[in-house]
């Protein structure tokens, strides 16, 4: 109901029956006229029971009810000019219940004559209402049941009470096993029910837990036939703890059995003997989680001659074991560890004072190497010509001036640090050291941009072959495509040799142009292709990739939405030395797939099975 047309909220329900019709206005309408019906009924009875002799009188009886209208008590309240005899701000009030008086039973007669009256005094009523300029349409009495008044089905009978079987109309006792009657009304004895083809006591079946489904993805990997050598290193591995019964193994087969061992994690400080000998001058270990500071000590004693060593996941490596190396490893000149993260800075300094012949420097997660630590390095070990400080989390724009002056580097890894190079620091490094470089990773360094790569990098390297920018988001599409567009129209004219090994992954900007580009300047020569998260990259762009990259041996084309079955049936055609493919989140490839025999085929989801 709106005040000087004004509206306060409306409910959902409000605006449903509002746009139904169903407004207080209809509603009084509807309540008056069954107000002047119940009143001409009880006008009728009234005048059957009279008899004959107030036959007369009825007509004056109607016109009365017409002329006055019983109008209810009036109630404090706020509305005014409101229908007479109902107030829609009074809904909730409580009304005053007059006693129901006990009607005599009407003859049919005076039934019939009752209902013609009501009849032609709605009638009546209709004509006035028209006459006095009214044209909506007459309404439906609005005859819905209130919630209260709604009984639906019949309610079941409380358990104990006594009920008739409506089948039988026998007397039984009410339980939570009585069945309603179907057809109804009423309820079933349990003999009936049995009867019925239903059981009343069958419990009702348990709800089916969801399955859960498990996602396994198919990859197609080609397993040929072992050979004898593949079988013994098999039986060699399954019986690693019986080492000193193995006798002498080729070094040749070394490292096949260290890998086989590292993918169940079995090399322990005992089973370790195997892979030691003092003519050893090189050494690989993938996977030494299980030896302890005592046991890296005891493999510096038992290789003394080694001259490169690789130790992978060696986190229980502390300062004991540098100190230790520091004396029984003096011919080391290549280190490589993975997570030694309990080695501290001053024994890292100690180190390189004592191995003043080192050339290669490789570790991945040291988080206390910090820019002391690099200092000794640059002042004790000048031949150094392989370095990688990956994800050191104190790597930053410090170690720069320290950087430049190692002129002999040829392999250079700084990537995933905690802090990113600046553009400007970046550039003085490639100035100083990027023409011996050949191979160079970058990846994660935030700040860098298209800038970087023009006027920071191109200007600066002549033998670079492998190149890595993962997860750099600020370069362009248009800014790598120039990067490699200058080589191929000849704007530099100290050109760098053509890539074999390019990974530029997970940097979404990067699309059609810079694939283009890249492929047109080293595709001849490209051995390795990452371009995973490239989603923008075309369909003609992709073509490309087998026209002109023929001696791929590794491709990564995932999440590059346009990849589907043409394109890589022309990938494994016309890429001959294909050993392995990656196509995680290529929605347009299918079961049908094309594959190739010794070529391994990586996340293709349209072969998700769901367990």
């Amino acid at each position: 109901m709106s005040r000087n047309n004004v509206r306060g909220p409306s409910s959902a329900l409000s605006e449903f029956l509002r746009e139904s019709g169903i407004t207080p206005t209809t509603i009084a309408h509807r309540h008056r006229a069954r107000e002047d019906a119940v009143n001409a009924a009880n006008a009728a009875n009234e005048a059957q029971v009279a008899g004959p002799s107030n036959a007369g009188q009825e007509d004056d009886a109607d016109n009365d009810g017409d002329e006055e209208e019983p109008s209810p008590k009036k109630k404090k309240g706020k509305g005014k000019g409101k229908a007479p005899g109902y107030g829609s701000d009074d809904l909730d009030e409580p009304e005053d219940e007059e006693p129901v008086k006990k009607k005599r039973k009407l003859t049919k007669a005076a039934q019939q004559k009752a209902d013609a009256a009501a009849k032609a005094k709605a009638k009546a009523k209709a004509k006035a209402k028209k006459e006095a300029g009214d044209d909506s349409e007459p309404e439906d009495a609005y005859t819905a049941l209130s919630k209260s008044a709604w009984t639906g089905p019949a309610a079941k009978p409380v358990v104990g009470n006594f009920e008739i079987c409506t089948k039988c109309q026998k007397e039984f006792t009410v339980t939570k096993y009585t069945m309603a009657a179907n057809p109804g009304p009423g309820f079933l004895c349990h003999a009936c029910a049995k009867l019925s083809g239903t059981d009343p006591f069958k419990k009702p079946a348990a709800p089916k837990k969801r399955k859960t489904e498990k996602r396994t993805v198919v990859n197609f990997e080609v397993r040929r036939f072992p050979t004898l050598a593949a079988l013994c290193i098999q039986m060699i591995t399954h019986h690693i703890n019986d080492v000193e019964a193995l006798g002498d193994i080729g070094a040749i087969n070394m490292d096949e059995i260290a890998k086989s061992l590292s993918k169940n994690r079995s090399l322990t400080a005992e089973t370790a003997q195997l892979f030691y000998d003092v003519q050893n001058t090189k050494l690989t270990l993938y996977d030494v989680t299980k030896l302890t500071p005592p046991g890296f000590s005891t493999l510096g004693l038992l290789n003394p001659n080694l001259t490169s060593l690789r130790l992978d996941f060696c986190g229980r490596m502390d300062n004991t074991v540098i100190s230790a190396w520091s004396n029984s490893l003096p011919a080391l000149t290549r280190l490589e560890l993975l997570g030694p993260f309990l080695v501290r800075a001053p024994m890292w300094q100690t180190f390189f004072a004592s191995h003043p012949l080192l050339t290669g420097f490789l570790i991945t997660q040291s988080p206390r190497f910090d820019v002391d630590c690099m200092r000794a390095l640059g002042e004790h070990c000048t031949d150094l010509t392989e370095l990688r400080l990956k994800e050191v989390g104190k790597l930053n724009d410090d170690f720069i001036d320290i950087l430049k002056d190692m002129t002999k580097l040829t392999y250079l890894d700084l990537g995933d640090p905690t802090t990113s190079f600046s553009e400007q620091a970046a550039a003085e490094l490639m100035s100083c050291i990027g023409g011996t470089l050949t191979h160079l990773d970058l990846s994660g360094h935030l700040e860098l941009a298209d800038a970087f790569l023009i006027d920071g990098l191109q200007p600066h390297i002549r033998v670079l072959v492998e190149l890595l920018m993962r997860n750099v988001p600020t370069l362009t599409d248009d800014g790598l495509a120039h990067f490699f567009n200058r080589w191929t129209e000849g704007d530099i004219l100290n050109a760098n040799e053509t890539f074999t090994h390019l990974d530029f992954s997970r940097n979404t900007e990067l699309g059609t142009n810079a694939l283009t580009a890249l492929l047109a300047h080293s595709g001849k020569t490209l051995a390795t292709l990452n371009i995973n998260g490239w989603k923008t990259a075309s369909e003609e762009s992709l073509k490309e990739i087998p026209a002109k990259a023929r001696d791929l041996r590794l491709l990564d084309v995932g999440w590059c939405r346009e990849m589907d079955n043409f394109i890589m049936k022309s990938v494994m055609e016309e890429c001959s030395k294909l050993k392995e493919a990656k196509v995680w989140g290529c929605n347009r490839l299918t079961e049908h797939c094309p594959r190739k025999r010794n070529v391994n085929l990586f996340g293709i989801e349209s072969h998700v099975q769901l367990k």
